[in-house]
């Protein structure tokens, strides 16, 4: 569904004078507006890449746009059964990039290749409670170990489908659903979906099942899952983490495994992936420094749904998540909060990756490493207080393909408190 500029204005200035006039009276019966929340978020975002080397098939991809992103959650109805909606607008405009500059992923990329001027989707949800279990229909952004939406550009990811969440029993979450059709962070079409890279054989059905366990305090979880991409994969994963204070120290394990092959009419051909993940890190006065390790067997590379974040992997970034077939990496990271010397709002993250032994694109030893910082300030009060500024600067090389480049974002985020 797109959204023209008059729409979006327009529904600006409905949406708020709606919750606070006509859904005010009818909410305060049903309850539906007890725990509802409503923001508008601004999102700014302006991507500069410098493609490198000898490979580099154009000199840049630059693109600057404002978004805006509504989320409305209401609560339920009363009764043994609760009803409610979520309702979740986003809406992106272009300020800059023209013919020849796209590719950053911020706006959609026309047949001529000319970046859209505007995109965007309106997104509804109905919810059902009955006890601890909760029942969703409609669209949204999953964030799922198995299936999580990607939110690292403009606007959102979303799927249509239908989810159960059970917290019956204390420490022990079950989830289970469908999803059947997608809407890429740039894209505002709603499509069925594909294995990631492999656009051309896609299903509607994407089948999951999972179980979360943890302790009473959350220090440690286990989680198993189950997802099926109907006639294209099937795949486990088994994960573990465990959170140990020590004094005013806090030691954190992650570990992840991943377990995946063709499925049904394997209309995308054989597939046989096996996908390991470590995480280490060390939090003290400010400071977390963070090891990560990652290796991928088989014949293809770790599985995933077309656009979805690899945020369950310990090498993921924002530019790669080094998840080729029979590809090794691992990652150092440090952040530092500098609150821990007076300045609270200020953050400084570092981090490094390399990957080796990857087989794609016709070769067996494929290279790539990347180098990424970002710094980040909130505003701590005033007129402006939670904008938040950030600034990115990252390189990648490769051996292999055209996807050496360097890059400098600049993203500013403010959210507006509705509800």
């Amino acid at each position: 569904m797109n959204i023209s500029v008059p729409f979006f204005r327009r529904g600006l200035a409905v949406v708020p004078v709606l919750m606070s006039t006509s859904l005010s009276s009818f909410a305060a019966e049903t309850g539906l507006l007890d725990g509802a929340t409503a923001r508008l978020d601004l999102r700014n975002f302006y991507i500069n890449d410098n493609f490198v080397g000898d490979r580099a098939t154009k000199g840049k991809a630059e693109e600057w746009t404002q978004s805006f992103i509504l989320n409305a959650r209401s609560g339920f109805t009363q009764g043994a059964v609760g009803f409610g909606a979520d309702l979740l607008g986003i809406y992106s405009v272009k300020l800059d990039g023209g013919r020849g500059t796209g590719g950053t992923q911020l706006l959609p990329l026309h047949d001529n290749n000319a970046p859209a001027s505007d995109f965007g989707r309106l997104a509804i949800a109905f919810k059902a409670r009955a006890s601890q279990t909760d029942f969703k229909a409609g669209e949204w952004s999953p964030a799922l170990p198995i299936l999580a939406s990607n939110d690292g550009r403009s606007l959102p990811q979303t799927f249509q489908g239908a989810q159960l969440t059970s917290k019956e029993f204390d420490g022990l979450t079950l989830y289970g659903g469908q999803f059947w059709a997608n809407s890429p962070r740039n894209d505002a079409s709603m499509e069925r979906m594909s294995l990631n890279g492999l656009p051309q054989f896609t299903s509607d059905r994407f089948n999951f099942a999972g179980g979360q366990i943890a302790n009473k305090d959350g220090q440690t979880m286990i989680g198993l899952w189950y997802s099926q991409l109907e006639n294209i994969y099937h795949q486990q994963y088994l994960q573990f983490r465990h959170i140990q204070p020590v004094g005013e120290w806090a030691f954190s394990t992650t570990l992840g495994y991943f377990s995946g092959g063709d499925d049904g009419r394997h209309i995308a051909g054989k597939l046989d992936n096996k996908t390991y993940s470590a995480q280490f890190s060390v939090a003290f006065e400010g400071h977390t420094v963070q090891v990560g390790i990652q290796r991928v067997t088989g014949e293809t590379g770790w599985m995933r749904v077309n656009g979805t974040s690899g945020n369950a992997l310990a090498s993921d970034t924002w530019n790669a998540s080094y998840d080729n077939a029979q590809e090794r990496s691992w990652q150092v990271r440090h952040n530092y909060n500098f609150a821990a010397l007076g300045v609270p709002g200020l953050t400084l993250m570092n981090r490094y990756t390399h990957g080796n032994k990857a087989h794609v694109s016709g070769i067996q030893d494929g290279k790539e490493w990347g180098r990424d910082m970002e710094a980040g300030y909130v505003i701590q009060d005033g007129s402006f207080k939670d904008l938040s500024i950030r600034w990115r600067n990252a390189s990648m090389r490769r051996s292999y393909g055209s996807g050496s480049f360097d890059e400098n974002d600049l993203i500013f985020f403010y959210p507006i408190t509705i509800l």
